[in-house]
């Protein structure tokens, strides 16, 4: 009974072993799809000024009757605000809506976190996009010459990927969660998003050094320093 229990539990506990690695990959892959396109992707001068960015890959839209989203995703955040991309924190997002609808699509949301106040609200357990954090749907292209008002002061600019296509994206009313499991799993015991993001005392998995490595090859300076606590 004890080896077909441990038969049943070893593919969910290898999956499970495997989900974070699963996720930093999945990160990479849309940051450098999103990149590798400049007159379609994240102007470089809003990335260089942004102090994190965060990536929910294949974030999962579905309607019917109820209308709503639920993700999985990463923070990523530079070190002390201005220096080199740092450990990321698991997280998760997600948000409902009513309506007669019906139908689904997964979509690949990217987030940049502009100023250290909006990263100050980032390390709470939860958080309400739009309510306790500004958010604004961000500009396409080489530049953000074209930005609005409501875009240069957000705390959080946002876009999203669905069926390729690129575009600005509005995540207010989403519910931004810390997902302690998660981190848990990538790192092998409990730590804080605040531990990961704003002290920096924990050391980034290897998983992680692809995604750094991307976002150095875009971003690879900049941001605003937020201390290091907040």
């Amino acid at each position: 009974m004890n080896r077909l229990t441990l038969t049943l539990l070893l593919p969910a506990l290898c999956a499970t072993a495997f989900a974070g690695e699963s996720q930093l990959q999945k990160a990479t892959n849309v940051v450098n799809e999103i990149m590798g396109t400049p007159d379609k992707g994240i102007p470089h001068n809003l990335l260089d000024k942004a102090v994190c960015v965060g990536v929910v890959p294949s974030e999962v839209k579905f309607a019917w009757v109820f209308g709503g989203t639920y993700g999985r995703g990463l923070l990523v955040c530079r070190k002390g605000g201005t220096g080199e991309w740092n450990a990321p924190s698991m997280f998760s997002i997600g948000g409902v809506s009513v309506g007669w609808q019906a139908g689904g699509k997964a979509t690949d949301v990217v987030f940049l976190v502009m100023n250290p106040e909006g990263m100050k609200k980032l390390v709470r357990n939860s958080v309400k996009l739009g309510a306790e954090l500004s958010v604004a749907a961000g500009p396409v292209g080489r530049s953000a010459e074209g930005a609005t008002d409501v875009q240069l002061h957000a705390e959080i600019l946002s876009y999203s990927r669905s069926r390729g296509f690129f575009g600005g994206a509005s995540l207010d009313g989403a519910v931004y969660k810390q997902d302690k499991d998660d981190n848990q799993r990538v790192y092998g015991r409990r730590v804080t998003a605040n531990e990961i993001l704003i002290d920096g005392t924990v050391p980034a998995p290897s998983a992680a050094e692809s995604l750094d490595s991307a976002l150095t090859k875009y971003s690879p300076s900049g941001g605003r320093t937020f201390g290091r606590r907040l």
